[in-house]
């Protein structure tokens, strides 16, 4: 009998000295967290990324794919000669929402051009309708409907946006080291923007990093609007994102909250017992 169970002892390592060595802990990861990884702190990389984020942000702006991508859009701005036929066009697309922090609206072709080119005195354009405040906004950036193609075919608007892109790009590939590291510093970006709490709950970056900071549970919403409201505006007063060393504050409590979360999910859903029949066949 204690023969036959004797590979437990390996499979789980039986003393605190030992935790993070047994061969379950080597195949599955268990015991080893992103931040030791990297051997980084969330903060710690936050303020790294802040530091170096002018340099990073031109060399990523360097990078081939994102030249390619940038010279495709800007090709394709010059080039159009109606907003339909911009907003129909994938590499515009691309840029477009990456650029303004939509890169997983991209593809909805029909979406983005009712949505850009809607009436925004229309109270009830698609725009102004939009539960995903993102949209008004971009539209309000660029206002196709009232301004057609002038408003982006500028060299200053095209230049603007480009360098969104390569920052948004630079963002997202910050998330490889630090889990949430882009959603902070895009919400940092626009803290100084928010005057209402139903900004925050439209807004996907905001609505994460304040819900997470503050720890409102991801149930919420599916709650009533006004609950949803209470939860935020009870804990925190939204004048104090125009208060930059408070927003600094807050996305680092919001990584050290994601961090924790990231964590406790990844130890919660692994099953030792499931694990150790599972691992049975590799130590046949």
């Amino acid at each position: 009998m204690s023969t036959s169970l004797s590979y437990l002892t390996t499979l789980y390592s039986t003393t605190t000295s030992d935790a993070g060595t047994s061969l379950l802990d080597t195949i599955y990861g268990i015991g080893t967290s992103s931040s030791s990884a990297s051997g980084q702190d969330p903060v710690q990389t936050l303020q790294y990324a802040e530091q170096n984020q002018t340099q990073d942000i031109k060399a990523t702006a360097a990078e081939p794919q994102v030249k390619v991508a940038i010279a495709a859009f800007t090709q394709a701005v010059k080039s159009a000669t109606s907003v339909t036929q911009l907003l129909s066009n994938p590499a515009v697309m691309n840029v477009l929402l990456t650029a303004n922090g939509m890169s997983d609206q991209i593809g909805y072709t029909a979406l983005a051009t009712k949505a850009l080119t809607s009436n925004l005195s229309d109270s009830n354009s698609l725009a102004n309708t939009l539960t995903d405040t993102r949209w008004k906004t971009l539209a309000e950036t660029y206002n196709f409907y009232a301004n057609g193609l002038s408003s982006i075919q500028n060299s200053a608007a095209i230049a603007s946006i480009a360098n969104a892109y390569a920052t948004a790009t630079w963002q997202n590939n910050e998330d490889q080291v630090t889990p949430g590291l882009s959603n902070a510093l895009s919400f940092k970006a626009q803290a100084s923007t928010i005057t209402s709490v139903d900004q925050i709950l439209g807004n996907p970056t905001m609505r994460t990093v304040v819900t997470t900071a503050l720890g409102i549970p991801v149930q919420i919403a599916f709650q009533p609007l006004e609950a949803q409201e209470k939860a935020i505006s009870s804990q925190v007063d939204i004048s104090q994102f125009k208060s930059p060393a408070f927003v600094e504050s807050f996305i680092q409590r919001y990584l050290i909250a994601n961090a924790g979360t990231t964590s406790a999910s990844s130890t919660s859903s692994t099953d030792l017992t499931s694990l150790a029949i599972s691992a049975q066949g590799l130590l046949a």
